[in-house]
C-alpha cells in the first residue's frame, strides 16, 4: 500500500509539472549512490544496504606488507584502479558542495558522506609517508587486468594473484597522485562541519601528494604499465596539477595555490587554429580540462575562464562557429563508444553548475545549456526512441543483463549461467549506445555498450542532485524492501 501512494503522489507531482521535468530525479539519485554501496571492497560495515555483499579483498597490499584493504572496485571486475577512482571521488565530492540542501532534504546526504569517507580512508592507506609527513610513495593499483578478468564470479570467492603497484620518486605518477590530492581537497571541504579532525587531516595529505606530484612528474601509467591496458593517460598530468592546485586553494583560501592553478591552466591544451583553450573534448576520468575551466569560473569570476568553459558547453549544445558534438536522431550526444552516456552526462553536469552560478535568472525555457542538460539526462532515464531507462532498476525497461560479476552471481564461473542476475544493481548505469543510432543491446557479454563502472556514475550523480534541485524533492519508494520491485 506504501508503495502504491507513493507511485500516485510521485505521478501526480510529475503530470502537474511543466515539461522538461519528466523523471522522478530523487529516485533516480537515490539509486545511483546506492551503485557506489554495490561497489565496495573491504571488510563491509554493519550498517551495509546491499545484503548480497559480503567481505571481500581482505589481502589487498599484502605482497607489499601494507593494508590495501577498501576503496571500490573499477567496474563489473575486481580490480581496483585509483587514477579513475580519485577522479570519481572528486567530482562526488564536487557534487556534494553543489548541492548539499538537495541530497539533504531526499535523505541521501548520509549516504554520499559514507561513500566519500569509504573512498578517501582508502586513499589514506595508499599513502605512505615517512616520519615528517613526507610522501614517499602511493599505491594506485590492485590486481593485474588479465588475471582478473578471467574470473568471472563474486568478489567473496575470488583466490587470484592480487599484486599491488605503486608510483614514488624514481617512478613518480603525477596524473594519480594530484587526482588525489584533489579528491582529497575537496573532501576536506565536505567534511570541515561534519568531522573536522578526519577534514584537516585529508588537507593534510592533500598537500603533501601535491607537493611530491609537483616535484617527482611522470605519467602514472607508464609507471604502473598495466594501467596502460585500461586507463592510460591521454591528456598528461598539467590538468590535474591544475585541478589540485584548484581544490587546495578552495580548501585553504591561499592564493599561492591559486597562482599555481593559474599557471597550470596556461599549460593546458589549446585548440588546434583557435585562439582559445580546447572545447571539442569530453570532461571524463582523463581529461580535467574542462572542470578547470568551470572552477577557475565560479573560484575567480574572471572572463577568460567563464569564456572557456562557455565555449565547451555551446559546443555541445548549441555549437561553437558551426562545430557541434555528434547527435543521435534521438538526442544523445555522442562522444566515444566506450561509455557514451557517461561523457554526455559529465557534461551535463558541468552544465548545470555554470548554470547555477552563472546564469540562475535565465528561465530553463530559453536557456540552451540547462535544455541541453536536463535532456542528456532524460535520455539516459528513459525519453529516448527505445522509450527505455539506462538506469539498473529504475524507469520502464532498464538494463537486466549488466556486464556485473557480483551481480551476476554465478557459482561456477559462467558468464551465461545462470540465464538472470540474481542481483539487482540499483542506480547503475551502463555505457549505452556505441555509436550515435540510439541502438543498444541489453547483453551480459555486451561490455562495450552493457558494463558499468564508477566513473559513469560521478557526474551523473552531480547532475541528478542539481535537478533535485529544480525540481524540488519528490517522495519515492524504498526499493530495498522486500517486495519491492523495479518497473
Amino acid at each position: 500500500m506504501r508503495k502504491v501512494i507513493c507511485s500516485i503522489i510521485i505521478l501526480i507531482h510529475i503530470k502537474s509539472q511543466a515539461q522538461p521535468y519528466l523523471f522522478n530525479y530523487s529516485e533516480a539519485v537515490s539509486k545511483s549512490l546506492f551503485f557506489y554501496e554495490c561497489q565496495r571492497s573491504g571488510k563491509l560495515p554493519a550498517n551495509k544496504r546491499v545484503s548480497w555483499r559480503e567481505d571481500s579483498g581482505l589481502d589487498d597490499g599484502k605482497d607489499n606488507g601494507v593494508d590495501l584493504i577498501g576503496g571500490w572496485y573499477d567496474a563489473g571486475d575486481h580490480m581496483k584502479f585509483g587514477f579513475p577512482m580519485a577522479a570519481t571521488a572528486t567530482k562526488l565530492a564536487w557534487s556534494a558542495l553543489e548541492s548539499q540542501s538537495a541530497y539533504e532534504s531526499i535523505g541521501q546526504w548520509t549516504y554520499l558522506l559514507d561513500q566519500l569517507r569509504w573512498v578517501n580512508d582508502y586513499f589514506l592507506k595508499c599513502h605512505v609517508k615517512n616520519i615528517n609527513g613526507t610522501t614517499l610513495k602511493f599505491y594506485g593499483q590492485v590486481g593485474i587486468g588479465k588475471i582478473d578478468h578471467q574470473y568471472w564470479g563474486p568478489a567473496e570467492k575470488m583466490s587470484m594473484n592480487r599484486p599491488s603497484f605503486y608510483v614514488d620518486s624514481i617512478y613518480p605518477g603525477t596524473e594519480l597522485t594530484a587526482e588525489t590530492a584533489a579528491a582529497m581537497a575537496a573532501a576536506s571541504i565536505v567534511f570541515r562541519k561534519v568531522d573536522k579532525e578526519y577534514s584537516d587531516r585529508l588537507l593534510k595529505e592533500a598537500k603533501s601528494l601535491f607537493e611530491f606530484s609537483e616535484k617527482h612528474r611522470g605519467v602514472y601509467s607508464n609507471t604502473i604499465k598495466d594501467a596502460k591496458n585500461h586507463y592510460p593517460s591521454i591528456s598528461g598530468f598539467n590538468d590535474e596539477l591544475a585541478l589540485a592546485a584548484i581544490w587546495l586553494y578552495r580548501a585553504t583560501n591561499n592564493k599561492l595555490f591559486l597562482n599555481k592553478a593559474k599557471n597550470y591552466y596556461k599549460l593546458l591544451p589549446n585548440e588546434p587554429n583557435e585562439a582559445c583553450k580546447a572545447y571539442s573534448g569530453a570532461d571524463s576520468w582523463d581529461n580535467k580540462a574542462f572542470s578547470c575551466y568551470l572552477l577557475l569560473a565560479t573560484s575567480t569570476g574572471e572572463t577568460l575562464y567563464k569564456d572557456d568553459i562557455k565555449r565547451y558547453l555551446d559546443y555541445w549544445s548549441i555549437g561553437y562557429k558551426g562545430k557541434r558534438i555528434r547527435y543521435s536522431p534521438g538526442g544523445e550526444a555522442f562522444y566515444s563508444k566506450w561509455g557514451s552516456l557517461r561523457f554526455s552526462a559529465n557534461t551535463a553536469f558541468l552544465s548545470l553548475v555554470y548554470a547555477k552560478h552563472f546564469q540562475h535568472d535565465l528561465p530553463d525555457e530559453s536557456n540552451p545549456i540547462v535544455k541541453f542538460a536536463i535532456g542528456q539526462i532524460n535520455y539516459i532515464l528513459g525519453n529516448n526512441p527505445k522509450g527505455q531507462s539506462y538506469v539498473v532498476g529504475f524507469g520502464s525497461n532498464p538494463p537486466r543483463y549488466p556486464h556485473h560479476r557480483n551481480a551476476h552471481g554465478s557459482d561456477n564461473r559462467d558468464l551465461n549461467q545462470p540465464l538472470e542476475n540474481k542481483h539487482i544493481l540499483y542506480g547503475a548505469l551502463v555505457g549505452g549506445p556505441s555509436q550515435p543510432d540510439d541502438q543498444y543491446k541489453d547483453s551480459r557479454s555486451n561490455y562495450t555498450e552493457n558494463e558499468v563502472a564508477c566513473d559513469y556514475n560521478a557526474g551523473f550523480t552531480g547532475a541528478l542532485a542539481l535537478l533535485v534541485q529544480k525540481q524540488g524533492p519528490l517522495p519515492f519508494p524504498d526499493f530495498l524492501l522486500p517486495n519491492y520491485h523495479s518497473k
